[in-house]
């Protein structure tokens, strides 16, 4: 079978060029999904929605709590172009099913045992994760073999000091009402307390994805992402390992967590973006595309 955005290069190229008005959020999210391709993976009566962009070494991307496959809907088409591109709703988001227990293990076994349906254990990938997604991520990589590169944006699990901005609003009773306008206020709100910094960046996609993504979120992260299970997961860990955060990261203050981590690292890449906040995929995009096709093309401690 041919690379999947080379199926349809056109429509690839012409997605990439479409802003403003040209397409509406929701299409420009169809339209995207379309140009992938989308597996359901079954575990013990469990569904596992998984989807696939580009062509090349496989990269697989986890999201964030409170989220989807979406959160690296300004990624995958450049990250596609030099790999194949594995992007997960993870148990109990979007529309994967919920997990056999709430907690770490039983998310990342589960993403471990599907993933291994579509890539043998064998298959030497790369692990991307986001936020709860990076939690997630670096207990995978502790389960399966053959993970000689990790990449943590904004990870959960730090234990460090946390730098809020402001409290979230609730936004069930908007949605209850179907108020659309409130919902959209709360939305707005919530992306510029926890998720980015500028608020030029909080546009209708960003409200689109951060909506459905907390609509259809049904697993409680919060509890897992706030222990300490981070380092202890890290210090077991031999690849090569990148850290990333927002310079600007309500859920991390990234000195000091780079200083935790980074102490029992030798093999590790840590910095910060400037100017952006903790969906750092997202509000600095092309920064950070070019940061991880950069960081993916090094060769791994393996091949020095």
């Amino acid at each position: 079978m041919e690379p999947v955005l080379h199926q349809r290069p056109g429509a690839c190229r012409a997605l990439q060029a479409m802003t403003g008005d040209a397409l509406t959020s929701r299409a420009w999210l169809d339209a995207l999904a379309a140009i992938g391709q989308r597996h359901r993976v079954e575990l013990d009566g469990r569904a596992m929605i998984w989807r696939r962009w580009g062509s090349g070494p496989p990269a697989v991307l986890l999201h964030g709590g409170h989220g989807c496959w979406m959160h690296w809907a300004r990624n995958v088409i450049a990250l596609g172009a030099r790999h194949t591109v594995w992007v997960p709703d993870l148990p109990g988001f979007g529309e994967s099913d919920l997990p056999a227990q709430p907690s770490l293990e039983a998310v990342a076994q589960m993403t471990r045992q599907t993933l291994g349906a579509l890539l043998p254990e064998s298959t030497p990938i790369t692990l991307v994760g986001f936020s709860f997604g990076g939690l997630v991520a670096a207990q995978v990589a502790a389960l399966r073999r053959a993970v000689p590169r990790l990449a943590l944006l904004g990870p959960a699990g730090h234990g460090g000091p946390r730098r809020p901005k402001g409290d979230l609003l609730p936004w069930r009773p908007a949605l209850k009402t179907q108020d659309h306008e409130a919902l959209r206020a709360v939305m707005r709100h919530n992306l510029l307390m926890h998720m980015v910094h500028q608020a030029s960046q909080v546009d209708d996609l960003a409200l689109t994805i951060h909506t459905d993504a907390c609509i259809h979120t049904r697993l409680r992260s919060k509890p897992l992402s706030r222990a300490a299970g981070l380092s202890d997961l890290l210090a077991s860990y031999s690849g090569r390992l990148l850290l990333v955060w927002g310079e600007h990261d309500v859920t991390a203050d990234p000195l000091t967590v780079m200083e935790r981590l980074n102490t029992r690292r030798s093999a590790c890449t840590a910095l910060t973006l400037k100017g952006v906040g903790h969906w750092v995929q997202f509000e600095a995009a092309e920064r950070c595309n070019g940061l991880l096709n950069d960081w993916l093309q090094a060769p791994t401690l393996q091949e020095k």
